[in-house]
């Protein structure tokens, strides 16, 4: 006897799954491909219940799924962490890296770019 599960991926969901798996480059790659996209999809589902739950509690779902999936950096964000970092270790040991000035105008400009992710 089979049990039926409230949370189950579509056809068409697990086609897709087999046809990235099926393009692997082995049997174990594949399985390994296959297993994660359903964990991931399954760990989705159980994500957005568990936030959709929280705002019927009169509480903030959406703070659960930034803290549960954090949005990577943009493209700026990584430009400005990076060249803090050189200005950082220009500073631990000079004249090799950036000097505070050129950072400063680089920082200023990257600042001014809007956030593309």
């Amino acid at each position: 006897m089979t049990q039926q599960h409230l949370i189950a991926p579509s056809p068409g969901l697990v086609q897709q799954w087999c046809d990235i798996a099926l393009a692997a480059s082995g049997m174990f790659e594949g399985i390994m491909q296959f297993a994660t996209l359903a964990a991931q999809w399954g760990a989705d589902q159980e994500l957005e219940a568990c936030c959709a739950l929280m705002d019927d509690w009169g509480l903030d779902g959406e703070d659960l799924m930034e803290c549960r999936r954090p949005k990577p950096p943009s493209l700026k964000e990584q430009a400005l962490q990076a060249l803090n970092d050189a200005v950082k270790m220009a500073d631990d040991a000079p004249p090799e890296g950036i000097c505070s000035n050129q950072a400063d105008i680089i920082r200023r400009a990257l600042e001014q770019l809007p956030d593309n992710k």
